[in-house]
């Protein structure tokens, strides 16, 4: 009797102790890997394409921008600043959807739109005077807003330069006729990395 206990203690043993290596092996294998990728998002900006280093010289991504949903992309070529690549970063973990606060009920909206940023969000900025914009041009604005020139305009404001976007024309086209979502009484604009 006391031959076929230990034999199955033994076997027991065994079967944990096999168990217990190979459970090792591969949480100390999740473990390598999930320090790694976290080492490289914190380096890089990814969003299905090759990571850039955020805030290199030339190399951040060109963003997609879309008014409504459904609209005609446009493309902001940003520029190398400490404010355009976190938002690059930012919109390559997580596309945005910003709304369109007050689009049509404040100072100069005849030639501008501000969209809010999620406050979860920690945009450093380097504000100087702007006093003459020309469509296009691109700003942030502190709190967490970015701001869109979609007609030349001479607006004083302490705003950080973001980036351009092409195609002034449709531009301004695309910003006045942006549908209000049904269910929403808002607009919105959708932003990601480009293609």
């Amino acid at each position: 009797m006391f031959k076929k206990i230990n034999v199955l203690l033994v076997a027991s043993l065994l079967v944990l102790s096999v168990a217990g290596c190979s459970g090792r092996s591969a949480g100390t294998e999740a473990q390598a890997e999930t320090e790694a990728a976290a080492i490289q998002s914190e380096n890089t900006v990814d969003s299905g394409q090759e990571g850039v280093q955020a805030g290199a010289v030339g190399e951040l991504p060109d963003l997609e921008i879309r008014f409504g949903y459904d609209g005609e992309p446009f493309i902001l070529r940003l520029y190398d600043n400490d404010t355009a690549a976190e938002i690059a970063r930012d919109v390559g973990e997580a596309s945005w959807n910003l709304p369109i606060y007050h689009y049509d009920d404040f100072e100069n909206h005849e030639v501008m739109q501000y969209y809010d940023i999620p406050g979860r969000y920690t945009i450093p900025s380097d504000p100087e005077t702007i006093t003459s914009e020309r469509a296009g041009e691109v700003y942030y604005s502190e709190p967490n807003r970015m701001i869109l020139f979609y007609h030349d305009a001479e607006v004083t404001g302490e705003y950080t330069k973001v980036g351009t976007i092409e195609g002034t024309g449709e531009l301004s086209e695309a910003v006045e006729n942006n549908p209000v979502l049904e269910g929403w009484s808002n607009k919105i604009v959708s932003i990601q990395w480009a293609q």
